[in-house]
């Protein structure tokens, strides 16, 4: 039986000693990755999800030692770009455990990833699929369904997947150009809050099996997409989130058995986590770079805490949420309400406004260290290659002792 993911997630938090250690000895900012860590958490998903292939989505943290880690612990790959095929095929991923799962492709990126190896690629229009079915005769595709997005913190609603009867149609469309119409995706959303946004997925996907079905098509998998999600994050008023895991891995074991029970395909399922895997096993080590305060318009005065990290060099996400800060030269201390911000000249580069303010210690001073925790997913991928004159991140690891 799995063991509850609450209590998963309690042992993995008391385990994270390793993690601060390693940013207690860094005296220069970095990102710092715990790669037992990230094993331990691709474990529980192994144990919550028995049978169900893992592929790691690589935009959510394209470093190669984290990939090389999860390479051979067993995971496969979700790519996006034939760049990416290339640095999972080095990082050890066997290009049979491997996708194209972007629905956004040209020409040249097809036959790209096509020449490297990919055989299974991810559609969502009669467009794409031509596209495919020319520059890679005889492949396997898997048509992604929409979903509203509704309860994940990024919607991801718009811009992939096509309504049942459109799958139907692309799929049919592939089988007529000689392609395998091998399997259905869907995505409900990053940081994907509620177990009900799976169990409305599953009846989008229930429904467009059994006109598959009915057209003979057979399919031989169901991808469920990303969405798992990160265990450590603050919404935007800085309340600690608290997703309700040991309920959706229960709504995702009992919708792949219903699924199992349509007649016509003989199911296989596959999971793209990215957040889940890497966020709370990343942390950046930061520094400040002045707390000050000053009057509004209204008045009022305000503190601001500007950071040597922001949006633009590891914190991209900071618009949806609060990433848990710790002081540690300033442990128990008295505390402000304040604005966090980064360091660059560009308004967005903070917290948001309108929302909750963070408590601060009000000694702070210019080159305090800053512990900014459960910031690993997209916390590279994110990274500019210099806005504003300040440069990117340098990334290290902790394996249990040394980094």
């Amino acid at each position: 039986m799995p063991q509850p993911a609450a209590r998963q997630a309690r042992r993995l938090t008391q385990e994270s000693g390793r993690l601060i250690a390693a940013l207690a000895a860094a005296t220069e900012d970095q990102i710092v990755f715990d790669l037992p860590g990230i094993e331990e958490r691709y474990d529980t998903l192994r144990r919550e999800l028995p049978g169900v292939a893992v592929r790691f989505a690589m935009k959510a943290c394209p470093v190669d030692e984290v990939l090389a880690r999860l390479a051979a612990r067993g995971c496969g790959a979700d790519a996006a770009s034939p760049r990416e095929v290339e640095q999972a095929l080095d990082a050890g991923f066997p290009v049979t455990e491997m996708h194209y799962g972007n629905t956004v492709k040209s020409d040249e990126n097809i036959a790209a990833a096509h020449r490297l190896g990919i055989t299974d690629f991810a559609t969502d229009s009669l467009e794409d699929v031509t596209a495919i079915a020319e520059h890679a005769p005889g492949a396997r595709v898997f048509c992604r369904l929409a979903t509203t997005g509704e309860g994940a913190l990024w919607g991801l609603s718009n811009k992939y997947g096509c309504p049942p009867a459109d799958a139907v149609a692309i799929l049919e469309r592939a089988r007529d150009l000689g392609l395998t119409p091998a399997g259905l995706s869907v995505h409900v959303g990053s940081q994907q809050m509620t177990a009900d946004a799976w169990r409305s997925a599953f009846d989008g996907i229930a429904d467009t099996l059994e006109a598959l079905h009915r057209r003979g098509i057979h399919l031989d998998h169901v991808n469920l997409g990303g969405g798992l999600p990160a265990l450590g994050y603050r919404d935007k008023h800085g309340r600690a989130l608290d997703p309700p895991m040991d309920k959706i891995f229960t709504v995702i074991r009992e919708g792949m058995a219903r699924l199992r029970d349509i007649p016509g395909h003989r199911l296989g399922f596959v999971v793209e986590p990215g957040r889940y895997l890497i966020a709370d096993q990343g942390a950046i080590r930061a520094h400040v770079s002045r707390l000050s305060a000053r009057r509004g318009p209204d008045g009022e005065r305000q503190y601001w805490l500007y950071l040597s990290c922001g949006k633009f060099n590891g914190l991209y996400e900071m618009d949806e949420v609060q990433y848990r800060l710790v002081f540690p030269s300033h442990r128990d201390a008295e505390s402000v309400p304040a604005v966090v911000a980064g360091p660059t000249c560009d308004s967005d580069d903070a917290f948001s406004h309108e929302h909750g303010l963070v408590p601060v210690p009000k000694a702070l001073a210019s080159g305090d260290p800053v512990w900014v925790m459960s910031c690993g997913a997209y916390a590279t991928s994110y990274m500019t290659q210099g806005f504003n004159g300040f440069s990117p991140l340098p990334y290290t690891w902790t394996d249990g002792g040394d980094t």
